[in-house]
């Protein structure tokens, strides 16, 4: 039986490509659905999706999202665009004769955010500044939406930097940054729990979980790894949100 409560919505960035957004957004879906909360997420753009027989494209994250979901969204509203280069977006959408467009993208979401929930995730594409064209960024998708930001941090050498950088941007851009995530992308990485300690230290918003090295993706044994923001709030102030 799903829990009727207010509904909690964000947006899924990284530091980079390849850190676990999907993964880190599979965990929290997965907690949702576990404590009896209707939830989904959409993958509004992505690249490097691969093609069956009859020439359709398929986007592998967003089909992993929509297995830890409670909800089960149509195609076109879970991942309504779907790109064959694995690249940037604006140069994939490019290779096949496309332009996006903040504005549409956000078109393509809002459609998806109608879908009723209590737990939503829109996750990016790469980091907060990556191209969907030359003048505008995935960040401004994002600002379009006005959705509070989790920021999935994988923790390798570098992360520090692109971390604070990011982090720093999301709240110039005039987003609240609502948690971020330590993914630990190695088994054996050097300084990873100074790293971690670091970021706590400097980061202005609450660690949300660090999730350990998952060699095979154990999603479900990972789920009291990682917290959703609304998790840090009382129940009484939840229930007034």
């Amino acid at each position: 039986m799903s829990i009727a409560t207010a509904r909690h919505a964000y947006f899924v960035t990284g530091t980079d490509t390849d850190v676990g957004k999907t993964f880190v957004s599979s965990l929290l879906l997965a907690r949702a659905s576990s404590q009896g909360y209707d939830c989904f997420a959409i993958k509004p753009i992505s690249a490097g999706c691969s093609t069956d027989a009859s020439g359709n494209l398929h986007s592998d994250d967003a089909q992993c999202l929509q297995q830890y979901a409670s909800i089960k969204l149509v195609e076109e509203l879970l991942a309504p665009i779907k790109l064959p280069a694995a690249t940037s977006p604006h140069i994939a959408a490019a290779q096949v004769g496309e332009r996006l467009q903040a504005g549409r993208v956000v078109g393509h979401i809002r459609a998806g955010l109608s879908t009723r929930a209590s737990r939503i995730l829109v996750e990016g594409a790469g980091g907060w500044r990556v191209p969907i064209n030359m003048q505008e960024c995935i960040s401004d998708v994002a600002k379009q939406l006005r959705l509070p930001v989790i920021l999935v941090v994988g923790i390798r050498l570098g992360c520090l930097n692109h971390a604070l950088l990011t982090a720093e941007l999301i709240m110039r851009d005039g987003l609240p940054l609502a948690g971020w995530v330590a993914n630990c992308l190695h088994a054996e990485e050097p300084f990873m729990a100074e790293q971690i300690e670091t970021l706590t230290k400097k980061l202005s918003a609450p660690c949300l979980g660090i999730v350990p090295y998952a060699a095979n993706g154990q999603v479900a044994d990972l789920i009291d790894s990682i917290r959703w923001p609304s998790e840090l709030v009382s129940p009484a102030a939840d229930d007034k949100n």
